[in-house]
């Protein structure tokens, strides 16, 4: 299998993945840079408690449900590429408009708006990419785009904290909401949805992408008999609401980590902004080392639960020891760098998992789905994190993230085997 892919021209890899990811780098720019507003001094002018600054992170979360499912659906049955090339403007503008808000209320305000606007974002661009990349290729695509994520982090952080140091916190959000406007010329230019769209594409590679979508198709119809099922009937699906719940604690203990990052860096090496910036940026590296290893691992091997299951204990056991022996600063930031190189390692296996389960008809939707609820867990994790650091203590709210990730982990264990792939279970 694996020799004949290498067979087959392969332009998709750059022409379509590198748009994809470039508008998943600017949206999650504009998501987290309040992480670092916060460490910046937006907390202080705006009068906001750990409480609120970690209610303020999460509140993205539920402006974030409205777009998923039809986000999805749009895509999957219609043009992802249109529906993204709407939503851009919208949110750089909310963006640009936070620089400038004078209260908390506003500012949750427009952070409820901007989850609205980059709701759909996700399962669009999952669903395009599920347009191009055969079940084989999948987890190694889906690494690449979902590598948006660290690579972001990574810009965020020092481009944030310099920008801060040298402006503040408002000229912030105004400069990178307006690097948001100039994303979209790319998009327009570059992207396709489907592989008989494309005009650059040579026909013996569209017929190779095509052929064996519909042999997957196909064959997911046969084991799943879902052909025609809609979106409401699948909500008794027992698999849809394990993965949701698995992605509500997986997300939890993700932004949890990644919207207090900064402070958490802040407090441990007492460093100003343009040094937690630069520190930030190591686990984010590490970060994109293990989406490649285990997104790779996965789609050798087919083992899709054990390469969820594996990183999500890993960034547990590492988030746990930064703080255990917090009194070694460079171990503790060891280990901080050991849960980046672990905290997005799940994800891209994960997403592999819904088109094993899911017919192309509803896939996009049900991605919506498991997507909007189990992000729900970005609100939960930075506001239970804020919250237990004002009621108790530091370590306690990191305790809690490494909770819902080891329930996360014990949820992946009891998927149905069908999510492996025909490699592993040969392998078996």
């Amino acid at each position: 299998m694996i020799s004949e892919t290498r067979k087959i021209p392969n332009s998709r890899w750059k022409r379509i993945l590198p748009p994809l990811l470039i508008v998943c780098i600017i949206s999650f720019m504009d998501r987290v840079n309040v992480s670092f507003a916060i460490s910046g001094g937006m907390d202080k002018e705006l009068g906001m408690t750990a409480g609120m600054a970690g209610f303020a992170a999460g509140i993205f979360f539920f402006g974030y449900l409205f777009l998923q499912i039809p986000g999805g659906q749009i895509a999957a049955k219609s043009s992802g590429k249109k529906f993204i090339a709407w939503v851009i403007p919208f949110w750089a503008v909310v963006s640009i408009l936070s620089g400038l808000a004078t209260s908390t209320t506003e500012l949750l305000v427009l952070r409820f708006c901007l989850g609205v606007a980059e709701g759909g974002m996700l399962p669009v661009v999952l669903t395009m990419c599920s347009n191009w990349f055969p079940n084989e290729e999948r987890g190694r695509a889906n690494a690449i785009v979902l590598m948006f994520a660290p690579i972001a982090a990574i810009i965020t952080g020092p481009i944030s904290g310099f920008i801060i140091s040298i402006y503040g916190w408002r000229e912030m959000f105004i400069i990178e909401g307006i690097v948001s406007l100039i994303v979209l010329i790319p998009w327009l230019l570059m992207v396709s949805d489907r592989p008989q769209q494309a005009k650059w594409i040579s026909k013996e590679e569209q017929a190779y992408i095509v052929g064996k979508l519909e042999e997957e198709q196909l064959a997911i119809e046969q084991e799943n008999q879902v052909k025609h099922a809609s979106i409401k009937d699948l909500l008794p699906n027992k698999s849809m609401w394990k993965l949701i719940a698995l992605n509500f604690c997986y997300q939890s203990g993700d932004y949890g980590f990644s919207m207090w990052l900064p402070t958490m860096l802040k407090k441990l090496t007492n460093s100003g902004m343009g040094m937690v910036g630069l520190l930030s940026s190591l686990p984010w590296i590490a970060c994109i080392a293990g989406m490649l290893l285990f997104s790779g691992l996965s789609d050798r091997t087919g083992r899709r639960r054990e390469f969820v299951m594996i990183p999500l204990l890993g960034f547990a056991l590492c988030l746990l020891l930064s703080v255990t022996i917090h009194g070694n600063i460079w171990f503790s930031y060891i280990f901080l760098i050991g849960a980046g190189f672990f905290v997005k390692a799940a994800g891209v296996v994960f997403w592999a998992i819904p088109p094993r389960l899911f017919s192309k008809e509803v896939a996009g939707g049900a991605r919506g789905a498991i997507n909007a609820l189990g992000n729900l867990g970005g609100f939960f994790g930075p506001y239970i994190v804020g919250f237990l650091i004002q009621i108790f203590n530091y370590n306690v709210g990191v305790y809690s993230l490494v909770g819902l990730l080891v329930v996360s982990a014990l949820i992946t264990a009891t998927l149905p085997r069908s999510v492996q792939t025909r490699t592993s279970k040969k392998a078996a």
